[in-house]
């Protein structure tokens, strides 16, 4: 078969599974909006607490709890994780060893994400006596991006060009100045798009933070950071996928109709980090050209 056939038939496939799995996010997200549509609409659904009764249960402590766990994932993920690419990429060796730690850190991406929540329950509830709290919580997401964010940093920093690394050098930057004054600056669009991307991921995760005892009803809210901020860390918490968790586990149907509005409401949440996400990074590369 004459090779240009095959592109045309390769490409074919390409933008007939492309179309195919927009359809299916699209009809997901038809779905969800089409069941809690009646709630999504209500504006009692985000200021009320969970109740037994479908009519008066909202997610505010879930929406609170979920903005809390990911800033402090957030926090902890891009404070070991850049860092740690940075040093892996610039300072480290690349000997045996690099090539170990780089392949852990990569198949790292892959391990389920109970297996975190396992790790967190030993270490951060057990042995450091954190309690099922949002600080636990957002350490144990934390290290659930920690291995995205790692290979994110590498990445960017690899895509420099290496006329600009031989520029500075020729100019008598050290190691020190080509990484801070010029690589991080020019890298800092790619970086910012594997945070959120890491974020996007680690939003939706239900199963770790089951496992270190997320609550699935709470009917009050941490307290605020800036009055009480270790008692907010040692809040017990709730989040929005937990929250969706026992709604769909419960009989009744109205129940059911709430998971979906909240679903739709993370979907959103979701697809507005990945668009920031893309803006970003737009706006940052047309920035720098080469």
């Amino acid at each position: 078969m004459h090779y240009k056939t095959l592109e045309r038939i390769f490409s074919f496939l390409g933008i007939l599974f492309i179309l195919f799995a927009m359809l299916f996010l699209f009809a997901i997200a038809i779905k969800l909006f089409v069941d809690g549509m009646h709630r999504i609409f209500d504006l009692k659904f985000y200021t009320s607490y969970p109740s037994r009764f479908p009519d008066q249960a909202g997610i505010l402590s879930s929406l609170v709890g979920t903005i809390y766990v990911m800033a402090g994932a957030i926090f902890w993920s891009i404070f070991l994780g850049v860092p740690a690419g940075i040093y892996l990429e610039e300072f480290g060796g690349k000997g045996r060893i690099a090539r170990i730690i780089e392949a852990n850190i990569t198949n790292l991406s892959a391990v389920p994400s109970i297996i975190y929540g396992l790790l967190a329950l030993g270490i951060f509830v057990y042995r450091f006596n954190f309690g099922e709290s949002i600080l636990t919580a957002g350490l144990t997401l934390g290290l659930l991006m920690l291995p995205v964010i790692v290979v994110t940093t590498r990445e960017s920093l690899r895509r420099i060009p290496r006329a600009i690394r031989e520029g500075a050098y020729a100019l008598g930057a050290t190691n020190y100045e080509l990484v801070f004054h010029h690589l991080l600056p020019y890298s800092f669009g790619g970086i910012l798009t594997g945070v959120i991307i890491a974020t996007s991921r680690a939003i939706g995760e239900t199963a770790p933070l089951l496992t270190i005892g997320a609550l699935t009803f709470i009917a009050f809210l941490p307290p605020p950071p800036w009055e009480d901020f270790i008692g907010m860390l040692k809040s017990p918490f709730t989040v929005l996928p937990i929250q969706m968790f026992n709604w769909v586990s419960r009989p009744q149907e109205e129940f059911h109709y709430n998971a979906a509005a909240a679903g739709f409401i993370l979907l959103v949440v979701c697809l507005l980090l990945n668009s920031v996400s893309f803006y970003l990074r737009y706006k940052l590369r047309k920035k720098y050209t080469w």
